[in-house]
């Protein structure tokens, strides 16, 4: 079934306020089974209301509309609602009532502006007035129109109380099962995935995207089928066959971080981790601690800029750095290993590079990273040359580091 969302309010096309209902409602709406034709975005004007709902009624099967319904000047959606449908407003004695009891119970005047909200189109159903949320449902051309209040926890509690219950009802027996997930990749690129994808020949109801989502790009797995048996079925032969072609580049998936996917690797072998970083100035010890339970696998880390805290607190020879210079391979292991002796871990890794915008030279330009990894059987370091600004490398880095732990723990 096919739906359509309509968010109204100029606190929304002004962006003075973000509207975040439309992509509640569309989450929902999708895990429920609907496909959603269009979402639409329009300030509080009684035409642009008019037209938005006469077009959307054209051409899907229900709409959600949200905003405008409040008791001042600038709430139109009921009027331009009424005057589209050629629908006159009559009282709702239910919510009169309600409100005049709120009235006098609350103060002396017996009528006030809030009982311009108990004014409804024909024909219009309240979805809930006794928790005093604005909202009511019409059926046009035998077609449901659910009309939502703009402010957003009461829109939620509407769509997943009352609309998704009266849609299940409405159009029981004709919503899609939906499987989705998300396959989070580092270190290829959204054209080389695309390519890697497309070459699999998937099933025509699996459908893919690719959102790059810095650093990683995300992969969406969606299978859309009669039934929750079938469309799982496909969505677990169609993960495998891209798993098989994209390997250790999928770190993780869903809800996962690579932080967390490191962190629950060092849990499951019992192993801590200690970390000496320079350029990325603690950002992946700050990644690292943002996992709740980091405690238990993390022992700590030094942020070692200058060469006298290479040298103080890693045990870097002063001779190694003069004749290597702090950005080298040479001082990525001695920083990794003096880490990891120091703090007694099991696995330590260390950063050590010109992150810009300044600092670099033709030898050794901008973007210049070596990382260094060391357990109690070896030491190593890997070398990098990123572009970006500042903040991107940096980032890079972190994630490059994480990952080069994830990848060096899976061989564990």
């Amino acid at each position: 079934m096919l739906g359509e969302i309509i968010a109204i309010g100029n606190e929304l096309t002004s962006g003075r306020i973000p509207n975040t209902t439309s992509g509640f409602a569309a989450h929902h709406l999708f895990e429920a089974g609907y496909d959603i034709y269009a979402m639409h975005t329009i300030g509080d004007t009684p035409e642009l209301i008019g037209e938005a709902l006469n077009r959307a009624l054209g051409r899907v099967d229900f709409v959600i509309v949200t905003g405008g319904l409040g008791p001042t000047d600038d709430d139109l959606t009921t009027e331009a609602v009424s005057e589209a449908l050629n629908r006159p407003t009559m009282p709702n004695l239910e919510i009169l009532s309600l409100i005049r009891q709120h009235l006098e119970s609350n103060t002396d005047q017996p009528a006030s502006s809030l009982e311009k909200l108990a004014w409804l189109p024909e024909g219009a159903e309240t979805l809930s007035p006794k928790t005093r949320m604005a909202g009511f449902q019409l059926i046009h051309n035998d077609k449901p129109i659910f009309f939502l209040p703009g402010i957003p926890h009461q829109m939620r509690v509407l769509l997943v109380e009352q609309v998704l219950p009266r849609l299940a009802t409405w159009y029981q027996g004709r919503q899609l099962s939906s499987t989705q997930h998300v396959y989070k990749i580092f270190g290829k690129t959204e054209s080389d995935i695309n390519a890697d994808i497309a070459s699999l020949a998937l099933d025509e109801h699996v459908d893919i995207g690719y959102y790059p989502v810095f650093p990683d790009v995300h992969l969406s797995l969606t299978i859309r089928a009669a039934n929750s048996a079938l469309s799982k079925k496909l969505a677990e032969s169609s993960y495998k066959r891209i798993s098989e072609k994209l390997g250790l580049y999928i770190y993780g998936k869903d809800h996962d971080s690579m932080p967390s996917v490191v962190g629950e690797l060092l849990h499951k072998k019992g192993l801590q981790l200690s970390i000496a970083e320079s350029c990325t100035g603690g950002l992946i010890s700050h990644l690292i601690t943002s996992v709740p339970g980091s405690s238990e696998y993390f022992l700590g880390g030094v942020t070692s800029y200058a060469n006298s805290m290479k040298i103080s607190y890693l045990g870097v020879s002063e001779q190694l750095l003069e004749q290597h210079g702090a950005v080298s391979s040479e001082v990525a292991m001695a920083m990794a290993h003096g880490i990891r002796v120091q703090s007694k871990a099991d696995i330590s890794i260390s950063i050590t590079g010109i992150a810009g915008p300044g600092g670099g030279s033709e030898e050794k330009p901008v973007g210049t990273i070596f990382i260094g990894i060391s357990d109690k059987d070896r030491t190593d370091a890997h070398h990098f040359l990123f572009s970006g600004n500042r903040y991107e490398i940096q980032h890079l880095v972190a994630q490059t580091a994480l990952d080069i732990i994830r990848r060096h723990l899976l061989k564990w």
